[in-house]
């Protein structure tokens, strides 16, 4: 028996349908799927099913002092333990083993802890190794034809990776967690890659604060050519000789403004034009991709997270590459004929297919492991993708497209006129050619239309403006420039950056778009270059990024560049255990800082966010136990404090940070008023104490209910002395309806959010509803939003069987072995589930 072993389930689906012709069938062994066709099994992992971590005497916090983490031992254990007990057994049988995990450093070291599980229950077993680019029949077909070996070396960068990463982020974020007693969730996290990444942000962060603007002044004029009327500005010559448009005098500018002003007429003086050649853009890297879908409003995670899913289902190359020069073997002309009838594309491939000539651009990076990121020959239809999965496969294709086209040409006019001795200029600009632009419509092409005049002609002046304005500070990196960046910097990789930056935000460092440090992230930064500088160096991180690649190209050893780091790290704590009470009142002050809200209305004292012991977050005044005064927060995600200040309260407001889900609460002072000012709906008869005396109830009504915290209710007005209640969806307006329910004379509701109302219905019934689906099913997954009975047993299938196990899911994990599920789609259960 062949044993074929890929880097997940759906890949792993995908591989088995085309060895067999789709003929493949499906059994489950310990909750994982193996796909069997004739002699051969195939069983998807899911990425890493065996991690690095230290010996369990080191895993209690506070009986390790964390230098003791620079020299331990370092082991790898099982993290999914199904799926590595499964691989072994069918591992035993195996006559052949072929490991067809991604062809990257992370995918060739799941190869190889494939490869030592497998050797750990039949040593004898031949075992190969497969590379392709993209999983479209002919390339998996050529590579199962051409086997090879596996890339140790590449693998020991892997590896390298991740005990580096283990020592120098367990060690930092133990020692900063205790010296700020910050343990529990909300411990201090530090990275190797992670840091020198926040204080890029923080750097220009404080760049932008210590800005101080300047005052300056700049001039326009209409010009009149016949019925043509255009816009010029004012500028003069600088010191140099350039021309400056930029008045940086308030009395000069006005008395500029004067003399444009009083000015009939402009002379023009000088008239040029020039031809510029608009060239194509160069294939797509995983950089300049990010970039692009950046600009069609994605997040750096959720773009790879989408070409991923078009990866493994054929439709486009690998999507981690640093490449930018289409390989030899890849014919244009043909993947462009593949486009040729389909309906959204065929137009613009054919126009492509009409040159006489079809030379693809090629930018400055040129690899041998994958090709730029293109289409493959397999092509989707509409139907077959969501929303976002075609947004961006589009924009793959049209890429690609535009590699292969003309270059666009634009006519640029630049005129110059005097006015009562003020010189005026206007630039126009036409575009000539479209070129690639006609099929990749991303950038811009807007024109600027300037009219045709000769040197000496007059033109009217109709207006003149004047316009006060002041510097800006730098801009905040978006995400893809901050990629950029690291990239420049040398801090991580391309398969690693977009990662580094998702889990900034999800600790609290960063927050919005474009991003935006935290007060804690700012702490974080300070400590460390007070007290270890090197923690936030990129020179080191990108120092042992130089290493961990000459691991992979056979020119250093795995154990020298981990004593290596260990020695780095070394360094650090030398410099952190000299100052660790001054570390810990730093942090823990920050930390304070980052969680006041504004003044405590009854003391004066600050309005601090605080956690109870049962884990949920409320405000409480610093002055307790003098003062008691507290507000509620929502009970779902994580409060983080905006910069936004309630002009009623002087009080921050607070969003709450809960995946797909995150939401802005607003004042915590305010929506406690507001509940207070909204008066219960009375909507009918509690079912539990709402018969009247004669009957033995107490005589209490349904009312809808707006509660301190945001939340809303279907709730007895005996509260507390009856504690019935229902939920009510958190956002939009409830409409209470003239139609009323049979079974239980309530009125049926309907929430008004978004662009579709959500007919509720009868509160009770919509509740009854629920249980009876909970029931049916075996699983409480189905109390979630968006989760029906079909994705439910999807889920099951893949270990997932109720709201705990959802909560604990490793998202990539379970994004790869359920199909049509993503991970962002799981992050969002996930903040519904807290």
């Amino acid at each position: 028996m062949e044993l074929i072993v890929t880097e997940k389930n759906n890949a792993a689906r995908r591989i088995a349908d085309i060895l067999s012709g789709d003929t493949a069938e499906t059994e489950r062994r310990n909750g994982v799927n193996v796909y069997k066709w004739g002699g051969k099994r195939c069983i998807g992992l899911s990425g890493h099913v065996v991690g690095v971590d230290f010996p369990e005497e080191y895993s209690d916090w506070r009986n390790v002092e964390p230098v003791e983490l620079i020299d331990a031992d370092v082991e790898k254990k099982p993290t999914k333990e199904n799926i590595v007990r499964t691989l072994r057994l069918l591992a035993r049988d195996a006559d052949t083993v072929t490991i067809a995990t991604d062809y990257d450093r992370e995918g060739e070291l799941i190869g190889k802890e494939a490869y030592e599980l497998v050797r750990e229950v039949n040593e004898d077993v031949p075992v190969r190794r497969v590379r392709f680019s993209s999983i479209t029949d002919n390339e998996v077909t050529s590579a199962f034809e051409n086997p090879d070996d596996i890339d140790f070396d590449l693998a020991a960068a892997g590896e390298a990776r991740q005990v580096i990463d283990l020592v120098w982020g367990a060690a930092l974020t133990r020692f900063l967690s205790l010296s700020a007693r910050q343990l529990g969730d909300d411990f201090i996290s530090v990275g190797r890659v992670q840091s020198p990444t926040l204080k890029l942000m923080v750097d220009r962060e404080r760049e932008i604060q210590a800005f101080e603007p300047d005052d300056y002044w700049e001039l326009f004029a209409d010009l009149l050519k016949a019925d043509t009327e255009f816009e010029a500005q004012y500028f003069y010559r600088d010191e140099d000789g350039n021309e400056a448009e930029r008045v940086w005098n308030e009395d000069d500018a006005k008395s500029a403004f004067e003399t444009l002003q009083s000015a009939a007429e402009a002379t023009v003086e000088r008239v040029s034009r020039r031809t510029r050649t608009d060239d194509p853009p160069a294939p797509f890297n995983t950089t300049q991709f990010i970039r692009a879908a950046g600009s069609l409003g994605y997040s750096a995670q959720r773009a790879m997270s989408v070409a991923e899913d078009l990866y493994t289902a054929g439709y486009v190359t690998y999507p981690r590459t640093d490449n930018t020069v289409y390989p030899d073997d890849l014919d244009p002309e043909e993947l462009l004929e593949t486009f040729s009838s389909d309906y959204h594309f065929g137009d613009d491939a054919d126009s492509l297919l009409d040159a006489d000539e079809i030379e693809p651009t090629e930018g400055d990076e040129e690899t041998t492991d994958h090709p730029p990121i293109h289409p493959t020959e397999d092509v989707p239809t509409k139907g077959e993708l969501g929303d976002d999965e075609w947004e961006i496969y589009e924009l793959v294709v049209r890429r690609f497209f535009a590699t292969v086209a003309d270059a666009a040409k634009w006519e640029h006019l630049k005129v110059v006129a005097d006015a009562s001795g003020l010189s005026l200029k206007s630039n126009g600009k036409r575009l000539l050619e479209e070129g690639y632009h006609a099929v990749y419509p991303y950038f811009n092409t807007s024109e600027n239309y300037v009219p045709d005049v000769e040197e000496g002609e007059r033109l009217s002046v109709t207006d003149a403006r004047f316009e006060e304005k002041q510097t800006q500070p730098p801009r905040r990196y978006g995400q893809s420039r901050l990629i950029e960046k690291m990239e420049t910097m040398g801090i991580g990789t391309k398969s690693t950056r977009h990662n580094t930056i998702q889990k900034l935000y999800d600790r609290g460092y960063l927050e919005g778009d474009p991003p935006r440090p935290t007060r804690l992230a700012e702490a974080v930064v300070s400590a460390a270059e007070d007290y270890a500088d090197l923690v936030v160096s990129e020179t080191m991180t990108r120092e042992l990024e130089q290493d961990m690649t000459a691991i992979a190209e056979g020119e250093a050893d795995l154990d020298d560049v981990a004593d290596e780091s260990r020695e780095m790290l070394e360094q650090v704590f030398d410099e952190l255990e000299e100052s660790r009470e001054d570390i810990g009142d730093q942090l823990q002050q920050s930390l304070k800082e980052d969680k006041i809200l504004g003044p405590c209305p009854e003391s004066g004292d600050d309005l601090l966010v605080r956690q109870s012991r049962n884990g949920s977050y409320f405000v409480g005044c610093d002055g307790y136990p003098d003062c008691t005064y507290t507000l509620p927060l929502p009970n779902k995600g994580k409060p983080l404090i905006l910069e936004e200040t309630c002009d009623d309260h002087d009080l921050r407001e607070v969003k709450m940070l809960a995946g797909r889900q995150t939401f802005v609460h607003g004042c915590p002072l305010c929506k406690a008023e507001e509940a207070e000012e909204e008066e219960d709906r009375v909507i009918g008869v509690c079912p539990e104490c709402g018969e009247g005396e004669e009957q033995g109830g107490e005589g209490g009504e349904l009312a809808i209910k707006h509660l301190q915290n945001g939340s809303r209710l279907v709730g007895c007005t005996r509260y507390p002395d009856c504690d019935y209640s229902l939920p009510l969806p958190r956002r939009g307006d409830i409409e209470v309806t003239d139609e009323r329910c049979e079974d239980h004379d309530l009125p049926e509701l309907v929430v008004h959010s978004g662009d579709e109302p959500w007919e509720l219905g009868c509160p009770i019934c919509n509740y009854q509803e629920y249980q009876e689906r909970q029931n049916e099913s075996g699983t409480d997954l189905e109390a979630i939003d968006g989760i029906g009975a079909k994705t439910a047993e999807k889920l099951s299938q893949a270990g997932i069987e109720s709201v705990d196990d959802l909560k604990d899911a490793e998202v990539e994990t379970v994004a790869s072995e359920v199909s049509g599920v993503s991970e962002d789609r799981l992050r969002g259960w996930q903040a519904k589930a807290d």
